[in-house]
């Protein structure tokens, strides 16, 4: 089977490698040229070690192509897949832009082709977007009609970024909304090899089960963080209480693990995209103005204990290990390195900061820090440090790394060290939500 993948972030590229593996002859298509010749040399054009892997042999193969015209690979597939980012605008609300115009290219493709297709919107969109702005787009352009002439579905992604190809080929479930019975076993049929629980729905359904999840998600991750900020205003440890919370079974763990909040390209943005869209109707949208709320507020928490253990910011150098939203990864987009280090340089103090494989992308966004070239080079003279990603390298440092600190204080954001390890090796843990300071 042919099929076209319209967007190459990690969504598409995702895609287009799991077609690949499947057997499937793939083209991913992207504007951006330097991106498709990555694609082309068989490298992920973001840090993606085992998505990597997999694309370069599937280029040297033949079975994955990249290419920046969309219209041929469409012109040619039985299966067009779009998946385009939706990025928020300043007031929540996602812009439809790219979306927009990949469905333009796309209609002209059905206005010249005799085939059946199917066209997949995998794009995370708010619920109606694909009938009132894809269809129609599709169905303006190519003088055709969605259910009968072409097939229409969508196909939401849950994949999370450090593992998009394992969550591509093993999904927690695969959601397939359709305009007509015929376009969805179509869609039915091609992830048939795939073995996980299949929903069949309608597309505005399909779409609204994107938000719910990642809504649910979210207000876990704000959820947890609530209750370690009470737990730490109370002298409790809070990991105790929600290590036992999570293990019932209505709960569950995952998502539980207080911390300085959720950043990323999909948290932020759905709920901000959700509560517009309930705001729109009419809808207060309190609980997702609770879980943005608590969110914002996180990174402070870091910063309230630095303040008490510290005395005072001003003048304090203060190392920030990790800047990308979570260890693994290179993504910086809504990570709360940015509010933590922005109210650290509120308070007067001087920051310092590393990360394994994000510093480019960091220092375009703040440019007047300073950066070392290591964990290590970074906590040297250093007054104290916040770990704000979990990167395992980071629980590995020892004793060696605090010794060349001038006060031995570590935050930890994520959670992610042994606190008793960390005071074995002569420096103070404090950790967000811990509520039980080291003696």
């Amino acid at each position: 089977m042919r099929i076209c993948v319209i967007g190459a972030g990690y969504v598409g590229l995702a895609t287009a490698v799991m077609f690949a593996k499947l057997g499937h002859k793939v083209v991913c298509a992207d504007v951006d040229e330097r991106r498709v010749r990555d694609i082309q040399a068989g490298r992920s054009p973001f840090y993606e070690p085992p998505l990597e892997k997999e694309l370069g042999k599937f280029v040297r193969s033949g079975a994955l192509t990249a290419s920046t015209d969309s219209r041929a690979p469409a012109r040619d597939s039985k299966f067009i897949f779009i998946c385009v980012q939706t990025p928020s605008l300043s007031s929540g609300r996602i812009d439809l832009r790219p979306l927009k115009a990949a469905s333009r290219v796309v209609a002209k493709t059905l206005a010249s082709s005799k085939e059946y297709k199917v066209v997949v919107v995998k794009s995370t969109v708010v619920p109606s977007t694909t009938v009132s702005v894809v269809r129609q787009i599709l169905e303006g352009g190519s003088g055709k009609t969605a259910g009968e002439d072409f097939g229409l579905c969508m196909n939401p992604e849950f994949l999370q970024e450090g593992s998009a190809l394992r969550d591509s080929m093993k999904p927690s479930r695969v959601v397939v909304g359709a305009i007509d019975r015929r376009s969805g076993d179509a869609l039915m049929r091609l992830y048939a090899p795939i073995k996980a629980d299949k929903v069949r729905t309608d597309l505005s359904s399909a779409e609204m089960i994107k938000y719910a999840s990642n809504a649910f998600l979210a207000m876990k991750i704000s959820y947890a963080n609530e209750m370690a900020n009470m737990c730490a205003r109370l002298g409790i440890d809070s990991g105790p209480v929600l290590e036992a919370v999570g293990k019932d079974p209505r709960i569950g763990s995952m998502f539980l693990t207080p911390g300085l909040g959720f950043g990323g390209s999909c948290l932020p943005k759905d709920v901000k995209a959700l509560r517009h869209k309930t705001k729109a109707l009419g809808l207060p949208a309190k609980l997702m103005s609770g879980v943005l709320a608590v969110n914002d507020d996180q990174p402070f928490e870091a910063i309230e204990l630095l303040n008490t253990a510290l005395g005072s910011l001003r003048g304090r150098r203060v190392a920030v290990l990790g800047l990308s939203f979570k260890g693994g990864v290179s993504d910086v987009r809504d990570s709360r390195a940015i509010p933590l280090i922005a109210g650290l340089l509120a308070g007067g103090a001087e920051v310092v900061a590393f990360d394994p494989m994000s510093m480019s992308q960091f220092i375009e966004l703040m440019p007047a820090i300073q950066y070392a070239s290591s964990a290590k080079d970074a906590l040297n003279g250093a007054d104290a440090c916040v770990v704000q990603s979990d990167w395992p390298e980071f629980s590995r440092l020892g004793k060696k790394e605090f010794s060349r600190m001038r006060n031995a204080i570590v935050v930890d954001g994520r959670r992610c060290l042994d606190p008793a390890k960390v005071e074995r090796a002569g420096a103070r843990y404090l950790g967000v939500g811990y509520g039980v300071a080291s003696k």
